[in-house]
């Protein structure tokens, strides 16, 4: 895999080792930002800004890239086979693969122009599948969701929006952000269906959809669809290896799995025991896939390093509001905790607190439209700060300096009431 998780592996064992390294790779010729490929869609920007190593830094610094997919894992003999009957052999392999997009089956969800988006594959496959489309259907209403949305509105194609839950991104955001997010979407001209799910797509009589049938047998037309259900781990090639799976490669805290030598790292992983209590066993997170990359270099290497990410935190963008979050935030309020959601007038800035009731201690924040400083509400987390050390030091936790001083007196004015 040449993901971040793969790549950052490769450059730090470089740092520390002359051993011979091989990356190898069926989706491109070399490292991408795959959190880019949106922008490439949306005209913003090309193919060639999201690599963030010049093409001539790999033999540069003696890492050899292979251009193939791995079908068979032999931990016997140490060997890869691919998928054009090529053999490497490995004194140690990091399963770096990534994921792929969820698919369940649906009547019609291998017809042409219907995907998900994850590779540049999928990239490639949008860019000629959505030319002269001019309605379009996104299922799923997470992360992946919103970007296919976005881009597909960036080029002038209606977009109908099915989103199976109640609210908006209601298993992860509270109530309140999930309102605010689904007001901005309808603003933006999205059809948002929630409570939506999609029951099966119809062809044309070609091969390619025409049209979706939902859950609440409504019909929408659609030349286009985009699926973004989420993604699993790709490890289907382990199969056999005796290398143990359950949803992902199964690892302990230092990101090693049941057999001598073989590693796993990034959104393929999944953590047998993870070394924060309340966070996902599998983490599809970038800069956790980075932070692996890196301990399982230095244990592969001789210093054998636990895989300690430190506070939760992620980053997201919904049309026009960034959204980052701090912490453990969960969408519904636990027992013995507390919180406090402030909005913004125009409806589109909040920020939602929680801590413990007894212990006033900070637990998290999710913030929307508000750019929060991560070195501070890292150091809040880590230090097991009170609410009460937070809420009094928002006025240097967040970038906006001319949005400070009324933000921060609202808040605190707000937060102080409803305490009282």
């Amino acid at each position: 895999g040449n993901g971040i998780s793969g790549i950052t592996a490769a450059r730090h064992i470089r740092k520390r080792s002359d051993d011979r390294i091989t990356v190898v790779s069926g989706e491109s010729d070399h490292f991408y930002s795959r959190t880019a490929l949106m922008y490439i869609y949306m005209g913003h920007m090309r193919y060639a800004h999201t690599k963030p190593y010049e093409d001539h830094f790999w033999a540069k610094n003696g890492i050899d890239l292979v251009r193939g997919w791995v079908e068979r894992v032999d931990t016997t003999s140490r060997e890869l086979e691919l998928s054009d009957g090529r053999w490497i052999t490995w004194d140690v392999l990091l399963v770096a693969s990534g994921s792929r997009s969820n698919l369940f089956g649906w009547p019609g969800q291998d017809l042409r122009g219907v995907q998900g988006l994850y590779g540049l594959q999928d990239l490639e496959r949008m860019e000629r599948d959505t030319t002269g489309v001019r309605q379009a259907v996104v299922v799923g209403g997470g992360l992946i969701g919103v970007e296919l949305a976005e881009m597909l509105h960036s080029r002038g194609i209606h977009v109908t929006f099915l989103v199976r839950e109640p609210r908006f991104w209601g298993r992860v955001l509270p109530e309140a952000g999930s309102h605010l997010i689904e007001r901005h979407l309808r603003e933006h001209g999205i059809d948002l269906r929630l409570g939506t799910g999609l029951q099966e797509l119809v062809d044309d009589g070609t091969g390619r959809v025409k049209a979706v049938r939902t859950t609440n047998r409504e019909e929408f037309p659609a030349g286009f669809v985009g699926i973004g259900v989420g993604v699993s781990p790709n490890i289907g090639f382990l199969q056999g290896s005796g290398v143990s799976t359950d949803r992902g490669v199964l690892v302990n805290g230092f990101l090693e799995t049941n057999v001598r030598d073989v590693y796993a790292a990034g959104d393929c992983a999944q953590l047998q025991a993870h070394p924060e209590p309340g966070r996902p066993a599998i983490e599809a997170v970038w800069y956790t896939g980075r932070m692996m990359g890196e301990a399982v270099a230095r244990t592969i290497t001789g210093e054998r390093t636990a895989y300690d990410p430190g506070p939760w935190f992620n980053s997201a963008k919904f049309f026009d509001i960034e959204y980052q979050t701090y912490g453990r935030v969960p969408a519904e309020l636990e027992a013995g905790h507390d919180a406090h959601t402030w909005e913004h007038p125009d409806g589109r800035r909040s920020l939602h607190l929680v801590w413990e009731k007894d212990s006033r201690r900070f637990l998290g924040v999710n913030a929307l439209g508000v750019r929060l400083r991560h070195e501070v509400f890292d150091a809040w987390l880590r230090e097991g700060a009170s609410i009460d050390v937070v809420v009094a030091g928002l006025d240097r936790a967040h970038f906006d300096p001319e949005f400070q001083r009324r933000f921060v007196r609202e808040f605190v004015v707000t937060f102080t009431t409803a305490r009282s």
